[in-house]
């Protein structure tokens, strides 16, 4: 690698390819485009090789070449590499011939897959010497911000809306970060964290360091398609807030392809959104290439973003790779987060249910063929949603400390089975 550089060429304006310098930038001065990193490709197919990769250790960081860092990371060195799980008894309730989930509910350190954007945002801060980061966060952000600055000794502060989930408000607290919420939906959130970055001169990983945080989200694509033995699978349903994962999940399998790593991308890429906040998928579903901005109302808060930055990408990938939306109500959330549960022992976020109740549509409409092979990716644990699902689920049977109580009911049980 390059001493100053790494393997980044650029921060590239996404619509009309201007070069800007590397750093902590994020819009086009010429026509308000977002920027993205530019990588040099060709240095990069010379040592990111298969045999390279899988010797290296089982992290995110396995494929650093097409991460943007100048030189080693240096915060969330174990984050990634989080299991594939071939899902056969969910596969038979939905219907399908092949079923994997990408299980990052147990990601390190905080339990969801913003634990990898948030390494590659702070490594990179710290690599421009910042000294202090913030965020503006539906909760998952926030929780995985405070956890990684603690850890890499920088001060945070994150900002959030004030109704989040009761778990994701304290797993950022235990960390020591400021927390600060907001009375008002994300959007809301979000603008006043662009006019605080104005202001400051902090390193706002969702706001002046956005180019290098989305980059993280490559390294679930770049897992999904070594755990399948260096190919891409044929459908990918990813759940969809600003709609940034899934261009970055797109992008994950298209970069492979370039540097040689896989033979053939051809994924279709799928979205999924709650009823109570779908612009994205609304948008998708009356073949528009622009989303109308909604109020967020659903039990889904990590996905509840009303006008979601990357909505038009989404929208584009979707279009281009003949993937398709889907959106569910609360109940049926509710019913997907058991049923995933029930069938793999896998505990998932509202984010996960929605993921889980989309493909089950796109499934059953014939979007998803029922003779093919699909990833779910599931991005967040369900310890940190437990709110959506309290009164929701069976209350446990309660008998005295007898053999003959226990018995009775085992007897009740199987009567009310016959």
């Amino acid at each position: 690698m390059s001493e100053k550089h790494g393997y980044m060429k650029a921060l590239r304006c996404r619509e009309c390819g201007r070069e800007y310098p590397l750093e902590a930038t994020h819009v086009c001065e010429f026509d308000f485009g977002p920027l993205e990193v530019a990588y040099d490709y060709e240095r990069i197919k010379k040592s990111l090789t298969a045999e390279a990769v899988t010797a290296r250790p089982r992290s995110m960081w396995r494929y650093r070449e097409l991460l943007p860092l100048a030189g080693e990371p240096t915060v969330g060195l174990q984050a990634g590499f989080t299991p594939l799980v071939k899902a056969d008894r969910l596969a038979k309730k939905l219907g399908i011939r092949e079923l994997w989930i990408k299980n990052d509910a147990v990601n390190y350190p905080t339990l969801s897959f913003k634990d990898r954007v948030v390494s590659v945002a702070l490594s990179r801060s710290k690599e421009l010497g910042f000294d202090t980061v913030a965020c503006a966060s539906t909760g998952n952000l926030a929780n995985s911000v405070a956890a990684q600055a603690a850890s890499a000794g920088l001060k945070a502060y994150v900002f959030i809306p004030n109704d989040l989930e009761h778990g994701k408000i304290v797993n950022s607290l235990i960390y020591g970060a400021n927390v600060i919420g907001i009375k008002g939906h994300y959007d809301e959130v979000n603008r006043l964290c662009a006019e605080i970055a104005g202001k400051f001169a902090w390193a706002f990983v969702n706001v002046n360091m956005r180019p290098y945080y989305a980059e993280g989200s490559k390294s679930m694509a770049f897992e999904i398609a070594e755990q399948l033995g260096w190919q891409a699978p044929q459908h990918t349903v990813v759940p969809m807030a600003s709609g940034s994962l899934l261009t970055k999940i797109h992008k994950g399998y298209q970069e492979l392809v370039k540097t040689g790593l896989i033979a053939r991308d051809g994924a279709k890429i799928h979205g999924a959104q709650a009823s109570g906040c779908a612009p994205i998928s609304a948008a998708q579903k009356a073949g528009l290439d622009f989303f109308k901005p909604v109020k967020p109302d659903t039990i889904a808060k990590s996905l509840a973003i009303g006008t979601p930055a990357d909505g038009f990408y989404a929208l584009k990938v979707m279009r281009e790779t003949g993937g398709a939306a889907e959106d569910i109500t609360d109940a049926e959330i509710r019913e997907a987060i058991q049923l995933l549960a029930e069938t793999e022992g896998i505990f998932a976020e509202t984010a996960g249910g929605v993921t889980v109740g989309a493909a089950k549509k796109l499934i059953a409409s014939g979007k998803i063929p029922a003779n093919e092979s699909a990833v779910l990716c599931i991005t967040g644990n369900g310890l940190k949603t437990l709110d959506a699902i309290q009164g929701h689920v069976r209350k446990p049977r309660e008998i005295r400390p007898s053999l003959r109580e226990f018995e009775a009911l085992v007897a009740q049980e199987e009567k009310a089975k016959a």
